[in-house]
């Protein structure tokens, strides 16, 4: 989404997965991801219920979403299903989504010993920050959705 104005956006990027989403806040003035938390939940609504929670309390301008592929770009299962996430969360909240490419995201931190409890949040944090260095340009940042 554009920003006409220029004012700092809050971002909510997310590393999705089938037993556990990785979240991670970040504002386009700053650039700086933060991990927030992982969530495991036992069902769909559960989760959203979570993610409701997170958007009251960050009221994020934008939502990055992960989007996991084969090493050599090309989609398998779990691509399909991270579209979907972040097209539920486009429809829950109304919120504008972006993707961004996660193929090494959970393998750069998996060798990190500290990053163990909370991979799934701090792979988010990644993703984010992967983000902020390809999408953001003098007149704002870009949109695919």
């Amino acid at each position: 989404m554009p920003n006409p104005i220029n004012r700092p956006m809050t971002i909510l990027a997310f590393d999705y997965g089938t037993r556990r989403v990785g979240v991670a806040v970040g504002n386009t003035e700053t650039k700086v991801s933060q991990a927030l938390k992982t969530i495991a939940a036992a069902n769909a609504d559960v989760l959203f219920q979570e993610l409701e929670n997170l958007v009251k309390e960050w009221q994020p301008d934008q939502i990055v979403v992960g989007l996991p592929t084969h090493p050599d770009g090309s989609e398998h299962e779990m691509t399909a299903k991270a579209k979907r996430f972040g097209n539920q969360l486009h429809g829950r909240f109304n919120l504008p989504v972006s993707w961004v490419d996660e193929r090494y995201t959970s393998v750069v931190l998996e060798g990190d010993p500290q990053m163990h409890d909370n991979l799934d949040a701090h792979s988010a944090a990644l993703i984010l920050e992967q983000y902020f260095a390809e999408y953001q340009s003098v007149s704002g940042l870009k949109n695919e959705r």
